[in-house]
C-alpha cells in the first residue's frame, strides 16, 4: 500500500535523498544538514539510519497507524452494529442504546464501514438516493479553481521548504523584502456534466468575465462534439458569472443559467468533488519540475479521467461510458 506525506511534511522522498546525499557523500555534519533542510538533527539521523539499513527503499513513506489499537471495538461488536443499522435504519443513538454501545463508537463504526447517512436512504426501498439528472447535458456544473504556481526547477515538495526559499528569492529579485516569491496563481476553469461526470478544463491567468465567457463557449462546443447538448449551466455567484458577458455567451448557446445559493458550495458539489480529484490526482500527485510541466499534463489527466478512470457513481464505469453518440466510443 502506498502512503503519501501529510500536507505539512518538511521532506518529500527527493528531499530525503538530498539530505542523505549531503551527509553520506558530501560529509556534511548533521547540524548543518538539518539547518539547510529546516528539520531537526533527530530527523537527519532517522533518515540516514533508514538509508543505511534499507537503502533507497528506506526513504519511502510509511503508515503512521499504530500496530495495535488497545481501545478498538472487536470484530463481533462491529458486525452487530452494521447489521443493526441495515435492519432497522436507526441512528447512532438508538443503535447504541439497543446494543449497549456509546453513540460516538457506533458513529465511528458506521463511517468506517461506509454506511450511508439516513438522509440519503429511501426508507421504503432501502436504497441510496443519488440526486442527479436523467440525461447528459441537462445540467453542467462550472467553477474556477485557484491553483498556486510552481517555480522553475520545482517547488518545496522537491527541494524542501528551507532550501527552496533562497532559490525562489533569487528568481524574483524585485520581490518583497520578506523574500517570498510572487509566483501568482493559475485559474482552472472547469465544467462537469451532472449525469455522466464528464469534465472539461482549461488553465488561464485570470477569472475575468471575458475569460469565463470564452471558456463556457468552448466547453459547450466540446460537449456537443461528444454528443452532449448543454441545456443548463450552474455556477456560483462569482462576479464573472453575474456579468452580462457571461449571460450573453449562454444565450447564444441557448442554455439557461442557474446560480447556487450564497454560501452553499455543496449545491455545486459535483464540480467541487472534481476539484478535489484534480488536486489529489494531478496537481500534487507528482513532483513537477516547473509550472508549465504541470499545465502541460492537465490535458492528459482530464482525458484519463473521462476515458479510463473508474467512477464510484458508475460502479467502476468511466464517465464517457454513459454518453451516447460518442465518436469511436466502442472502437
Amino acid at each position: 500500500m502506498q502512503h503519501r506525506s501529510h500536507r505539512r511534511a518538511r521532506l518529500t522522498i527527493e528531499g530525503r535523498r538530498l539530505l542523505v546525499h549531503r551527509v553520506e557523500e558530501l560529509g556534511w555534519p548533521a547540524a548543518r544538514a538539518a539547518e539547510a533542510m529546516g528539520v531537526s538533527r533527530a530527523t537527519v539521523y532517522k533518515w540516514v539510519r533508514r538509508f543505511r539499513e534499507e537503502g533507497d527503499a528506506g526513504l519511502a513513506d510509511r503508515s503512521s497507524r499504530p500496530h495495535h489499537l488497545a481501545n478498538r471495538i472487536d470484530v463481533g461488536r462491529e458486525i452487530a452494529i452494521v447489521r443493526c443499522r441495515r435492519q432497522t435504519l436507526q441512528g447512532p443513538h438508538r443503535i447504541g442504546w439497543a446494543l449497549g454501545e456509546a453513540p460516538s463508537t457506533v458513529n465511528r463504526v458506521l463511517r468506517r464501514n461506509h454506511q450511508p447517512r439516513l438522509a440519503d436512504i429511501d426508507r421504503a426501498t432501502r436504497t441510496v438516493v443519488r440526486y442527479q439528472r436523467d440525461e447528459p447535458g441537462e445540467l453542467i456544473h462550472v467553477d474556477v479553481k485557484k491553483q498556486g504556481r510552481i517555480p522553475d526547477g520545482g517547488g518545496w515538495r522537491i527541494h524542501g521548504r528551507a532550501t527552496g526559499t533562497p532559490r525562489l528569492r533569487d528568481q524574483r529579485p524585485d520581490g518583497p523584502r520578506d523574500g517570498r516569491p510572487r509566483l501568482g496563481y493559475d485559474y482552472l476553469h472547469i465544467a462537469v456534466d451532472d449525469r455522466s461526470r464528464i469534465a472539461y478544463a482549461e488553465a488561464h491567468r485570470d477569472e475575468r468575465k471575458e475569460t469565463a465567457a470564452a471558456f463556457i463557449t468552448r466547453a459547450i462546443a466540446w460537449f456537443a462534439e461528444h454528443g452532449i447538448h448543454t441545456q443548463r449551466v450552474m455556477t456560483d455567484n462569482g462576479s464573472c458569472y453575474r456579468s452580462h458577458t457571461f449571460a450573453d455567451a449562454l444565450a447564444e448557446a441557448e442554455a439557461t443559467h442557474k446560480r447556487t445559493r450564497p454560501y452553499r458550495p455543496q449545491t455545486n458539489g459535483k464540480v467541487e468533488r472534481f476539484n478535489r480529484t484534480l488536486k489529489e490526482e494531478w496537481a500534487y500527485a507528482r513532483d513537477y519540475p516547473s509550472n508549465q510541466a504541470r499545465l502541460d499534463d492537465l490535458a492528459r489527466f482530464v482525458h484519463d479521467y473521462n476515458h479510463h478512470r473508474g467512477h464510484n457513481a458508475h460502479n467502476g464505469g468511466t464517465p464517457m461510458s454513459l454518453v451516447n453518440n460518442v465518436p469511436a466510443k466502442h472502437s
